[in-house]
């Protein structure tokens, strides 16, 4: 079983040293979801909330929190991103919208921390600007969907049986 990376032999929390890595492309591909009210969907839908233009918001707060995500997660090193995309989708089927984030940078260690802040980030935006019509949202599986490059490798989430 591999270990945990963020501790030091004497158990105490550290920076990863990553100066002996190689500088790959990376890409860190994120998404989760914000479920609601139908009406409250319906609101965002028709651009009619009190706030404003819920997703169009909520893509700038995602593309935000990627680029802070070294702020927000105490080991997470600082990263120099490529490029953030972030596609919000509204499923009147599941009365929710997904978001989906991908993270992407040159460099020595992975862009996982910042998709995955991304997506938190939007939804997060998304609660903030609806919860005066609906404080029973709820943000649900937020996880990494998929990552490329580094030593590890290209992983991809398996789909659920």
């Amino acid at each position: 079983m591999k270990k945990l990376t963020h501790f030091n032999p004497h158990g105490q929390a550290h920076m990863v040293d990553v100066a002996g890595k190689d500088e790959t492309h990376r890409v860190a591909r994120a998404g989760g979801r914000i479920v609601m009210q139908r009406a409250t969907l319906a609101l965002i839908a028709a651009g009619g909330a009190k706030k404003g233009d819920v997703l169009g918001i909520a893509r700038i707060a995602a593309i935000q929190g990627a680029k802070r995500a070294a702020d927000l997660i105490p080991l997470a090193h600082p990263l120099a991103l490529t490029r953030v995309s972030v596609e919000l989708a509204i499923d009147t089927k599941q009365k929710a919208v997904t978001c989906i984030a991908q993270a992407e940078t040159r460099g020595r260690t992975g862009v996982e921390m910042e998709a995955l802040t991304a997506v938190a980030a939007g939804l997060l935006t998304i609660y903030d600007m609806c919860k005066a019509v609906d404080r029973g949202m709820r943000i649900e599986e937020i996880c990494l969907l998929e990552k490329k490059g580094g030593k590890s490798g290209h992983w991809v989430r398996k789909a659920r049986a």
